[in-house]
């Protein structure tokens, strides 16, 4: 038989982008067999169609989901890993209410070649704990007479934490407001999943690389194709009439040794995959950058003042100098899946009533 269910009674893999239980089914496992008829190797999901064979002979044509481009790529996966017109055999959790997408958790090439995307490995691709630098190098030049050398290129995979269910403190500390935010907040509206930008707060968390410059007048932080200006020069607000951003306006100054960036005029969002909700209007970033006694890691930590929230909370990551490190931009995203589940699942019209 080509598609086999089996219910599982253990937990499968943990997965962390966006709310994997919303869109499939944990217990359910299947395992199609077939030809690939599609490839898109493209953000915000690596994505394949398979022609399915079932029992009989008919074809049924299936979505299959995995991670990111850059996290395919750090697992040795490229565009040509899985190719039209191959043949593979593939295993994962079934999508929900019957629609026809699998995320795929292992792949069986007609070699015999055995890739598992979505399992131990995953962690490795994602963060790393060693650091690749010379301690001994300079890292940039400082136009201005600041403390600490923080300029250059940053390894963000650093001592990572998955976006997902990171936050402290626990439980979450809604206000009412929050609360029902929160749970109006459907997975399909996450806007990462369409190609629109996840918003500061999920940036900052990214395991992306980051590149820092200081060009006098402020700090230009890079990451995942997205430029932030950190103005030095004293101003206090963004000039009359600026909208509100994804990421917002800052401001940045030295505390000692500490970076401190403060951050306002945010567009509402999301700040994780899970859907807890950002304001926007009242939400405050306070971002800490402490660089490590020899210079080649610091810790970023950010607190976050919300009005649908009680208390602040907090995400902490790792940043590590890494002298092998190539600031690549990213692919880019392909929202075409994304619109293909929401047909799929009757939500089109749903999406332009909002």
């Amino acid at each position: 038989m080509a598609l086999v269910l089996i219910a599982w009674t253990a937990a499968g893999p943990v997965r962390a982008h966006h709310s994997f239980a919303a869109e499939y089914d944990a217990d359910l496992h299947g395992t199609l067999r077939g030809e690939i008829v599609d490839v898109q190797f493209v953000n915000p999901h690596v994505r394949y169609r398979i022609q399915a064979e079932l029992d009989g002979g008919s074809l049924e044509e299936w979505e299959l989901q995995t991670h990111n481009v850059r996290t395919m790529v750090r697992m040795g996966w490229t565009a040509e890993t899985i190719e039209v017109g191959d043949r593979i055999e593939v295993s994962g959790a079934l999508g929900r209410n019957g629609v026809r997408k699998l995320s795929m958790d292992s792949v069986v090439l007609a070699d015999g070649t055995r890739f598992e995307p979505r399992g131990g490995e995953v962690a490795d691709a994602y963060t790393t704990s060693e650091i690749n630098a010379d301690p001994n190098r300079s890292y940039g030049v400082v136009t201005n007479s600041y403390p600490v050398d923080i300029t250059g290129l940053w390894d963000n995979t650093y001592r990572f934490r998955l976006t997902v269910d990171d936050l402290e403190p626990k439980p979450t500390p809604f206000t009412p407001e929050g609360r029902a935010a929160f749970e109006a907040n459907d997975n399909w509206r996450d806007p990462s999943k369409s190609c629109r930008s996840g918003g500061l707060p999920r940036l900052f968390g990214s395991p992306t690389n980051m590149e820092i410059l200081d060009v006098g007048e402020y700090y230009l932080i890079t990451q995942a194709n997205r430029p932030r200006r950190i103005w030095m020069d004293g101003r206090t607000a963004p000039p009359p009439g600026s909208a509100p951003s994804p990421t917002g306006f800052s401001i940045g100054r030295w505390e000692g040794e500490v970076f401190v960036i403060e951050t306002t005029h945010l567009e509402p969002g999301w700040l994780d995959g899970s859907g807890l909700p950002m304001a926007g209007e009242g939400t405050r970033l306070v971002e800490t950058y402490t660089i490590s006694e020899d210079r080649l890691s610091m810790e970023r930590r950010m607190t976050i003042h919300d009005p649908y929230y009680t208390e602040p909370l907090v995400r902490v990551r790792g940043s590590a100098r890494n002298d092998d490190l190539q600031f690549v931009l990213d692919p880019g995203c392909d929202p075409r899946g994304y619109y293909r589940d929401l047909q799929q699942q009757d939500l089109i019209e749903a999406l332009w009533e909002n």
